[in-house]
């Protein structure tokens, strides 16, 4: 039977990215709902999983944003209600951390750029990080972060200046702070989003839109193999 994977996306560039590629491959239906344009949340019952993107947006901002109140709610029915498989991807790691009771807030430093995560004892025996390295290149493009985990959730990866980079619960769950979906045009595609933007310059100065794009542009190829390897371990421990 054919799976059936509902993302909900907060910034129509901000999409799954390669992981799109390895859906279509699998021959998952996919249907995505875009929040931020006012598109409405379908009967999660008509699915198998959740996917949760970023978006410029902070979790807090519910006045500005009135509609992530009802993510947040939709996230704790899949969650804790329904089982769904989910996958939360920067601002979907902290919205499922909020929606179940974690605390989530400004960070102390903004990450930006290409930079390490580290593998908790924790994340080393999860299958999700199955082969693969103990401590990994990403992308990290946020100001925002977990600062406590939901009661009963695993940290799996932390950072130097981020101590909750993913977060899991049984084979169920599974969220990353970093981006492990970006292809060749994120960088740009971000670049071009002023709040990106103006992160952006400020952690890395001028130019830093086409510094960062030839980073990410030589780190690509480990990137994608990374994206797969976790792309595989998700849909063996899941389905």
């Amino acid at each position: 039977m054919t799976k059936r994977i509902l993302v909900f996306q907060h910034l129509r560039i901000e999409h799954p990215g390669i992981f799109r590629e390895f859906f279509k491959e699998d021959g998952f239906d996919v249907s995505t709902v875009e929040l931020d344009e006012g598109e409405t949340i379908p009967d999660l019952n008509n699915f198998d999983a959740l996917w949760v993107m970023g978006g410029p947006q902070d979790v807090w901002q519910e006045d500005r944003y009135p509609w992530l109140i009802d993510e947040k709610e939709v996230i704790r029915k899949a969650v804790n209600d329904l089982n769904m498989p989910f996958v939360g991807i920067c601002l979907g790691h902290q919205l499922l951390a909020d929606a179940l009771g974690g605390d989530v807030g400004p960070g102390s430093e903004t990450e930006v750029g290409i930079m390490q995560i580290h593998k908790t004892e924790a994340g080393k025996q999860n299958p999700f990080l199955n082969d693969m390295l103990d401590t990994m290149n990403c992308l990290q493009w946020h100001g925002a972060e977990v600062k406590t985990a939901p009661a009963g959730m695993d940290v799996l990866a932390s950072s130097d200046v981020c101590g909750i980079q993913s977060l899991s619960s049984g084979s169920q769950v599974f969220t990353s702070q970093y981006h492990q979906e970006i292809i060749p045009s994120t960088v740009s595609d971000w670049s071009d989003i002023p709040a990106y933007k103006k992160a952006l310059e400020k952690a890395l100065g001028e130019n830093a839109a086409d510094k960062l794009e030839k980073e990410a542009l030589e780190y690509m190829s480990d990137f994608n193999k990374t994206a797969r390897q976790f792309y595989e371990n998700w849909k063996n421990v899941v389905f």
